[in-house]
């Protein structure tokens, strides 16, 4: 059952399961859960599940074809070679829920996560749930990264994350700064180029050697989707090679290329690297006057909220194919470069799922044992 759970409730017994994020990621390790009868939740954020794709801007397509975007268990509707809307891809996420019937509350944004002797203890807000496993599926990104400096430009430049950018109508009559030229930045800064003069900033990570469209869903997909899944993976000597080195590097470009953005007029300049009196200044020493700066910069890890002692040295989640050695019971997917280069995407939760459905501890004879203060959590 969806729902937006009541904060006043309380229950009286523990769960199996607790998967945190109710995204692709976690929608489909629910399937899987749900096939095996357990006794279990998914906890999200957003008041509506697909918010996460709801809330990006108006325009975006997703870059895979309708026939690679389904979960387990059922098929994305509609022409299997057309690259979906936003919104499509977020309908698609709720009527799956509905349609497998899981246990998906919304509303809720985990503060905190730790054990208490053997079982997960979950905190949200005034709310605990209880489990004996624990599923991380949020996501390897989730808070917006922006440089320190953005906080000396001038009160009257207008400033957006491209998390928060929707549509130009937000955007201030002048020039647009948009900072990074990833997918998010090229696409941006091509939309805004029709209504505002543009600056784009920064060094493009590549392109792809191909036109995207209907030809690549059909012939390209298939093999970028193999590769992806099998070859650059860490159970390939290739991917335990190439996978730690394309961590580091951002995706190529796909839909839009640089040769785009020179044929609608956007002006490509060297990379922000501070501020001088109010305007943003390139590596070069140019000092930018716009009137807008979209930071297409990409996001960073947030887990600081994990109370356990799942972490190297360095910060990063220590596991194996989704699978937290350091600590019993705990469970990560949707990760970039989690086992596999597809890891995070659509095609890729999929297997993975599956792989962590069939190697998470078994419940117990019993996993309804009575815990007093744990929340309630309606089936």
């Amino acid at each position: 059952m969806n729902e937006t759970p009541n904060r006043s409730d309380h229950a009286d017994r523990e769960l199996d399961t607790v998967v945190i994020g109710g995204g692709q990621a976690g929608l489909a390790i629910g399937f899987h859960l749900a096939r095996q009868g357990r006794d279990f939740a998914i906890l999200d954020a957003h008041e509506r599940i697909g918010d996460a794709w709801r809330r990006r801007w108006d325009s975006l397509r997703l870059y895979t074809p309708a026939k690679v975007n389904g979960l387990p268990g059922l098929v994305f509707p509609g022409d299997p070679l057309a690259f979906p809307t936003k919104d499509e891809q977020a309908d698609y996420l709720e009527a799956y829920a509905a349609g497998f019937d899981l246990p998906v509350l919304t509303g809720v944004r985990v503060d905190r996560l730790a054990h208490d002797g053997d079982r997960f203890v979950v905190a949200a807000g005034p709310r605990r749930f209880v489990a004996r496993n624990v599923v991380l599926a949020t996501g390897g990104h989730q808070r917006p990264r922006i440089p320190d400096f953005a906080g000396e430009l001038a009160p009257n430049v207008r400033q957006l994350h491209s998390e928060e950018y929707r549509n130009p109508a937000q955007l201030r009559p002048g020039p647009v700064l948009v900072v990074g030229l990833g997918n998010s930045g090229a696409e941006i800064a091509l939309e805004v180029s029709r209504t505002h003069p543009t600056i784009a900033a920064g060094r493009p990570p590549g392109e792809i050697p191909f036109r995207h469209g209907r030809a690549f869903a059909r012939f390209g997909v298939p093999v970028v989707r193999f590769v992806g899944m099998h070859v650059l993976s860490l159970g390939s000597p290739i991917g335990r090679r190439v996978l730690p080195k394309l961590a580091g590097l951002g995706t190529p470009l796909i839909r839009t290329k640089v040769a785009d953005l020179a044929a609608a007029g956007v002006e490509h300049v060297e990379r922000v690297t501070e501020v001088r009196d109010g305007l943003p200044v390139t590596a070069d020493g140019r000092a930018l006057e716009v009137a807008n700066a979209i930071w297409c910069t990409g996001y960073r890890d947030d887990l600081g909220w994990v109370d356990l002692p799942a972490f190297d040295a360095d910060g990063r989640l220590r596991q194996w194919r989704g699978i937290v050695e350091a600590v019993a019971g705990l469970y990560v997917i949707g990760h970039e470069f989690q086992y596999a280069e597809a890891s995070a995407t659509l095609p890729g939760v999929g297997r993975d799922a599956a792989y962590l459905a069939r190697h998470m501890r078994a419940p117990r004879q019993r996993a309804t044992a009575a815990v007093a203060g744990t929340a309630a959590v309606a089936r």
